[in-house]
């Protein structure tokens, strides 16, 4: 089996690591727009399998890349900035390849339900939004709800945190500060009463708790639950998506977004134009890229019935920074995801063809035990009764 990686930042990277270790795979290279950093990628993680070549993903939409590009891959995934996802979905079907995205943005993931028909035509599956949340828990969760009769209730709660964490914040960068912003800026989808029902991001915040752990805070961001919503509306009653974080960190960072500093409109400062997103996020990635190790966490509970009793189940990660590897808790929990997800559709694992929903489509099973042999380990607790 012949993979491409699109990217060769810290997502890419893991990525590329564990496909070239999976069983039956031949070959994972690696495109991005640095060719001499796509070329480092394929030595350091690539088990020998690996290539690093040049690829910009502006230029996919714009017509200058061909649609043949990709062909001869058996599945693409794309880990750079999800704004290019649609035209990259695009090419790899008109290449013949499956191609699965980290995502995080609903409105361009509905662009690219907008492809199901072509991607059918060409037998290929597509998957958007394959890495941790949204992505991992949506399978989970799946997994959960197939066992029960009834669903009352999905809460999902997921968190990326420093395992030392620093003030003010508590928290230190393991993902894009386009993704961080956007997690906090964009509307909320949940469920309430079966129907969907929009909310403010970095508001209901809760307290919670993990062992080991002790005492943290978790309130809605954008994003997470990716297709969720749309999957269960009318079937679950209540669904939502909370961010973990260490207590106090909405409360300091909510004003700074209220103010506009996550805003894309333009200012005039000194006589140049500027957008406060971009500075922002020159800020964040400046003054909290602590590169220092981190931690995961995962909690999905499901409450509802199962042969006329009540039911309430728990699945919680708690994952690590390998030491061995150098690969991130965040690397492991959103690359892994994608890689695994690939690999089962170009071994024939996952048989649906279009854009399809992973809820829908991957074996929660089968998933979860590759996920294991990785060392992420999803543990399950049923505390009854509710």
């Amino acid at each position: 089996m012949r993979f491409a990686v699109l990217g060769a930042g810290k997502m890419g990277r893991a990525a590329v690591y564990d496909l070239a270790r999976a069983n039956g795979v031949t070959q994972v290279d690696v495109f991005d727009i640095d060719e001499s950093q796509a070329q480092e990628v394929a030595r350091k993680y690539g088990a020998g399998k690996s290539s690093g070549k040049s690829f910009d993903a502006s230029k996919v939409a714009e017509g200058g890349i061909p649609n043949d590009y990709f062909r001869g891959y058996q599945a693409i995934l794309s880990a750079v900035t999800y704004k290019y996802n649609p035209a990259l979905t695009k090419l790899a079907i008109a290449g013949g390849a499956h191609f699965f995205d980290l995502g995080g943005n609903n409105d361009t993931v509905a662009e690219q339900f907008k492809l199901d028909a072509l991607a059918k035509r060409a037998n290929v599956i597509v998957i958007p939004d394959c890495g941790l949340a949204p992505g991992m828990v949506s399978i989970i969760a799946a997994g959960g709800i197939a066992e029960l009769d009834t669903v009352d209730a999905l809460r999902i709660r997921v968190g990326g945190l420093p395992q030392t964490p620093h003030p003010p914040l508590n928290y230190q960068m393991v993902f894009s500060a386009e993704g961080l912003i956007n997690e906090y800026w964009e509307p909320v989808v949940i469920l309430e009463n079966g129907r969907e029902k929009i909310v403010e991001p970095m508001s209901a915040v809760e307290r919670l708790s993990f062992d080991g752990i002790g005492e943290l805070e978790a309130f809605y961001t954008s994003g997470g639950t990716s297709t969720l919503p749309k999957t269960y509306a009318g079937k679950i009653a209540f669904l939502d998506y909370k961010t973990i974080r260490y207590p106090g960190h909405c409360a300091l960072f909510r004003p700074m977004l209220e103010i506009g500093l996550g805003s894309r409109d333009t200012l005039p400062v000194n006589g140049q134009s500027v957008e406060p997103r971009a500075l922002f996020k020159a800020v964040l990635d400046r003054n909290l890229s602590f590169n220092e190790p981190d931690l995961v966490l995962v909690r999905v509970i499901i409450e509802g019935t199962s042969g006329g009793r009540r039911r309430r189940t728990r699945f919680e990660i708690v994952d690590r920074q390998d030491p061995t590897t150098g690969l991130t808790a965040m690397m492991r929990t959103t690359s892994f995801p994608i890689a695994i997800i690939a690999w089962m559709a170009a071994g024939g694992h996952i048989k649906a063809r279009g854009v399809v929903p992973q809820e829908g489509a991957v074996d929660p099973g089968m998933f979860t035990a590759e996920l294991g042999k990785r060392g992420v380990t999803v543990r399950r607790y049923d505390d009854l009764p509710v």
